[in-house]
C-alpha cells in the first residue's frame, strides 16, 4: 500500500504545480489559452451566478476538508497518509475546472495607461505570487503539499509533531502566504469586473477562513499561538495585530 500511496501522492502534487502554475497566467492574462478576462463574454447576470458557484465550491471545499473535525471523519475512510494529498488534489481539480468554466465580464474597472505604472502593479503582482510560493517552504512545503506523508508511510516510519516555529516572513505576517495572495491577486494594471469578482471573493474568503485557521492553531500550539498573535500583526506588516 505504501507505494500506491506514495504513487497518489505525487500525481496530486503534480496537480497542484499544474494549478498553481496555471493561476499566474489566469489572473495575469498571460500565456495561457484561458484566462480571467478571456473567452466568448455572455450575459453578465449569467457570468456573475457561474463565477460566483466556481468560487464557491471551491472556498467550501478548501475549508471543509481543512477542518481537523472532517480530518478525523475522512481518515476513517482513506488512509491517514493520504488524507492531505486527496486534499491537495481535490482543490486542484478545482481550480483547474474554475480556469475552465470561467465566465469573464470585461467592463472595464480600471486601466493604467502609463509604462512604469504597469510595470509596477504587474510587478506587485510577481511579488505576490513569490511570497506565496517562498512562504510554503519556510512551513514545511512536501507536507503541506502531501508529499513528506505519503514518502514517510513508503518508508514505514511516523511523522514528528507539528513544531510552531515562526521563520523570517512569518515575523512580519503570521499569514504571509495569504498576502501573497491578496498581492497576486490585486495587482494589476487592467482591472475588469470580472477580476474584480474574482479578487474580492477570494478576499473575503480568506478574511473568513483565516478565523477558523487561527482557532485551529490556538488549539493545535496553545499558548504559543496566541502569544504570537498579540505580537504579529495578521496579514499587513506594522498594522494593528488583530
Amino acid at each position: 500500500m505504501g507505494i500506491v500511496a506514495f504513487f497518489y501522492g505525487a500525481v496530486s502534487y503534480l496537480a497542484f504545480l499544474v494549478s498553481f502554475t496555471y493561476a499566474i497566467g489566469f489572473v495575469g492574462n498571460l500565456w495561457v489559452p484561458k484566462s480571467i478576462d478571456t473567452g466568448g463574454a455572455g450575459p453578465v447576470a449569467e457570468a456573475l451566478i457561474i463565477d460566483a458557484l466556481l468560487l464557491g465550491i471551491f472556498a467550501i471545499q478548501h475549508s471543509v476538508m481543512a477542518r481537523p473535525a472532517f480530518k478525523r471523519w475522512w481518515t476513517r475512510i482513506i488512509p491517514e497518509e493520504s488524507e492531505r494529498s486527496t486534499y491537495v488534489l481535490a482543490a486542484s481539480l478545482l481550480l483547474l475546472a474554475l480556469y475552465w468554466q470561467w465566465q469573464p465580464i470585461p467592463a472595464r474597472i480600471w486601466h493604467v495607461e502609463g509604462e512604469y505604472g504597469r510595470i509596477a502593479l504587474t510587478g506587485v503582482s510577481f511579488l505576490g505570487w513569490g511570497i506565496v510560493f517562498f512562504s510554503t517552504f519556510l512551513i514545511n512545503h512536501f507536507n503541506l503539499f502531501g508529499l513528506e506523508q505519503v514518502f514517510a508511510a513508503l518508508r514505514g516510519r511516523d511523522l514528528p509533531d507539528p513544531e510552531f516555529r515562526t521563520p523570517i516572513l512569518y515575523k512580519l505576517v503570521r499569514h504571509p502566504l495569504m498576502l501573497g495572495l491578496l498581492l497576486a491577486f490585486w495587482g494589476t494594471p487592467d482591472m475588469s469586473a470580472g477580476h474584480l469578482l474574482f479578487a474580492a471573493m477570494t478576499t473575503g474568503y480568506i478574511l473568513v477562513a483565516l478565523q477558523f485557521e487561527e482557532r485551529d492553531l490556538i488549539k493545535l500550539f496553545g499558548l504559543a499561538y496566541q502569544e504570537y498573535r498579540r505580537r504579529v500583526p495578521m496579514l499587513v506588516p506594522f498594522l494593528p495585530k488583530r
